[in-house]
């Protein structure tokens, strides 16, 4: 089930509830519903999780949480998401949205220096906050949206495969039986003419 594939990597539900940064929710976060496994409450946390992990800004944790917790997503798939902006991967990542804000704005997109330095980006965030913030909640909604349906014809995708399956096993062990049932009466049939054989014979013998 696609039950056991997300509850293998996701994160302990125990450190998601006492995280510093999520106790802003209080009793919120003790809802079942954002705990559950099923289809909708995943496809809900990727959609949301991918969204807030393409917005740049703080505390991306708080971001998805805020939106999980009234979409009733799963909670901890959806904050764990966030991390897949890291150190590492910020810099392509936000690169690719700022170059799609960019050209959604028509305007030419800044060159980058040959020694990319936290000054620079800092010097050049007033010119070009537009298009990055722009191209981030583009990027992030239309990510957000295929992760949904994706993860949602997956899981039913899934479903079907297990159903057909057993549906196969079922008429397979059916099968099985009736072959064996057929088998039976057939033995008792060829039984049964081989005992009128025998009461035939020994009716010849007592009348020759």
């Amino acid at each position: 089930m696609p039950r056991r594939l997300f509850k293998r990597y996701m994160p302990d539900p125990t450190s998601i509830r006492e995280h510093k940064s999520l106790r802003f929710f209080g009793k919120l976060l003790h809802d079942p519903n954002l705990w559950h496994l099923n289809r909708h409450s995943v496809a809900r946390a990727m959609g949301v999780g991918l969204f807030a992990a393409l917005i740049p800004v703080p505390l991306q944790m708080l971001l998805a949480a805020s939106l999980a917790i009234p979409l009733r997503g799963n909670l901890p798939i959806a904050v764990s998401l966030v991390w897949l902006t890291n150190p590492l991967t910020m810099p392509p990542v936000f690169l690719v949205t700022y170059m799609t804000g960019a050209w959604l704005l028509q305007t030419p997109p800044r060159s980058l220096p040959d020694d990319l330095t936290f000054e620079w980006i800092t010097d050049q965030l007033a010119t070009v906050w537009q298009p990055f913030l722009l191209g981030s909640v583009v990027c992030g909604v239309v990510l957000g949206i295929l992760a949904y349906f994706t993860t949602m014809l997956y899981w039913r995708w899934w479903v079907g495969r297990q159903w057909r399956r057993r549906k196969h096993k079922a008429s397979g062990a059916h099968a099985a039986a009736a072959d064996q049932q057929a088998d039976a009466q057939d033995v008792q049939h060829c039984g049964g003419h081989q005992h009128k054989g025998d009461r035939r014979t020994n009716t010849d013998i007592r009348h020759p």
